[in-house]
């Protein structure tokens, strides 16, 4: 085995077998792993994987951190979580850049703002935080307090922002600014089995990570396999095995990760709520793109979580995927389209504010787009669906899923979309249903107080509507609402 810092250089591109590993499947390779990438990365060179190779990840808190290029191809890798480990919160691998942090002051932030009178010498992923102001009061069964206000955007050498500003800042309490890589760095390959934990859920925190961490904005992920094993009757939920975390322009390219089993525990309120387990999840992201991404199980498989969670998202692309779901839970502004994709029985979930575009895709939920009503169901801004087929496979709910009874305040005034534009939708619907209400009852009960309102959708616009069910379709259930949208069907 040579050590790290051998006087005679490694060729390039660095073997995990230079470092001790034997990719038999039984041994524990991670420590092996872990000291091949920190010697590449110190000498900025590209990592390879042996062919054919499995290699066993053990079950120590080892993270192995990825700076430079990285091709796994058809290697195996093993993650057996099902005997316990050191650290079910560490990750296994985190792809990183190797520049450092950089000061940076700022006094205050306008929503919408897209323009600082600083000019850094380079491109820099910036985050904010107002601590004691609270966004996101979720409501329901996993009900909570909120969370600070905050977001990333991007600041260019020029001085002006990629991911318009969402909060007015009066008070920033925390703030970072990370040097953006100018070359983007290609992590290929590899088949990864978790064999899953098998714990018994005492609290529904509890989540586990065992996953690859995207922490480096420019960075691709491409061919990688993710396939899960071993569940049983009852465990602990995962974080997404592919995440993506506080960067930008990352891109995840057709790479397949399974959903994964579904497990129940007691809610802030007592009442018995589902442990979302996710395969991929990105948080604090300015340009997300998934593009020919697929779920590894059957998107249909109830028994099985949606595949895909987000938060704190500006501008996010879906292209080409296949997919039990995507969610978006605490907002994504900008711009979030859904195009040229199929979507599972979990479907399409939005919060947020920007354009909302879903095209030429095909969804199979009991509602075509769901506006999440323990954020408010709201969404700022405009929705156009155009080319698109809803498919529901069982029941069917209003096309857009939206409650907002305007008694909780969630940190923000909430709307129904301003303007929607339907062009050119085909409607499959299950055999006796009442074909297509595309508001039903949002508000709740009439003569509520309502302390916090929602406003109502301006103009519903369809052209091109085709409807198996032969039924006239409904604005809403609401004669409110039914009066104050202006409904124009072509």
């Amino acid at each position: 085995m040579l050590a790290a810092h051998s006087a005679q250089p490694l060729p390039s591109p660095v073997t995990y077998e230079s470092f001790g590993a034997l990719g038999d499947g039984v041994a524990d390779d991670l420590p092996a792993i872990q000291k091949a990438h920190e010697y590449a990365n110190q000498h900025r060179l590209p990592v390879r994987s042996k062919p054919g190779a499995t290699y066993h990840l053990g079950r120590k808190a080892l993270v192995a951190f990825i700076e430079t290029d990285t091709d796994w191809g058809n290697s195996r890798f093993l993650i057996d979580d099902s005997q316990g480990v050191e650290d079910r919160g560490c990750a296994i691998f985190e792809v990183r850049s190797s520049l450092k942090p950089v000061p940076l002051k700022i006094e205050r932030l306008q929503r919408d703002q897209i323009k600082l009178e600083l000019q850094p010498a380079s491109d820099l992923l910036v985050y904010v935080e107002e601590k004691k102001t609270k966004r996101f009061i979720r409501k329901g069964g996993n009900q909570n307090e909120g969370t600070s206000q905050k977001e990333v955007f991007v600041l260019k050498n020029d001085g002006s922002i990629i991911g318009a500003i969402d909060w007015d800042y009066h008070h920033i309490t925390k703030i970072t600014a990370d040097p953006i890589d100018e070359k983007t760095l290609h992590v290929r390959g590899g088949v990864f089995t978790n064999v899953a934990n098998r714990v018994t859920p005492e609290s529904k925190g509890e989540y586990w990570a065992r996953n690859i961490v995207i922490r480096r904005s420019r960075t691709v992920v491409e061919g990688l396999r993710h396939q899960v094993t071993g569940e049983q009757d009852h465990g602990q939920p995962y974080r997404g095995f592919l995440m993506v975390d506080k960067c930008a322009h990352v891109l995840l390219k057709d790479c397949v990760v399974d959903a994964r089993k579904v497990y129940y525990s007691t809610g802030k309120i007592g009442a018995s709520v589902p442990m979302g387990t996710y395969g991929y999840q990105a948080n604090l992201v300015v340009d997300l793109r998934m593009i020919g991404c697929r779920t590894g199980n059957d998107i249909h498989d109830r028994s099985r979580w949606g595949v895909v969670a987000s938060n704190f998202m500006k501008n996010f692309l879906v292209e080409k995927c296949v997919l039990s779901r995507v969610d978006v839970h605490m907002g994504v502004s900008g711009s979030y389209i859904i195009k040229d994709s199929t979507l599972g029985h979990m479907g399409l979930n939005a919060i947020g504010r920007g354009r909302l575009i879903v095209e030429n895709t095909t969804i199979h939920a009991r509602s075509f787009l769901s506006f999440r009503s323990d954020y408010g169901s709201t969404w700022e801004g405009d929705v156009l669906i155009r080319n698109s087929r809803w498919a529901p496979l069982t029941t069917v709910s209003p096309f857009f899923d939206m409650r907002n009874d305007g008694t909780h305040d969630f940190g923000y005034p909430c709307f129904m979309p301003k303007c929607i534009r339907i062009e050119n939708l085909t409607a499959e619907l299950p055999v006796g249903s009442k074909g297509i209400n595309f508001f039903g009852n949002p508000l709740g009960k009439a003569g509520s107080q309502r302390r916090f309102p929602y406003r109502i959708t301006e103009t519903l616009s369809i052209q091109g509507l085709r409807d198996n069910s032969g039924i006239t379709p409904q604005v809403s259930d609401d004669p409110e609402i039914v009066k104050a949208v202006t409904y124009l069907h072509e």
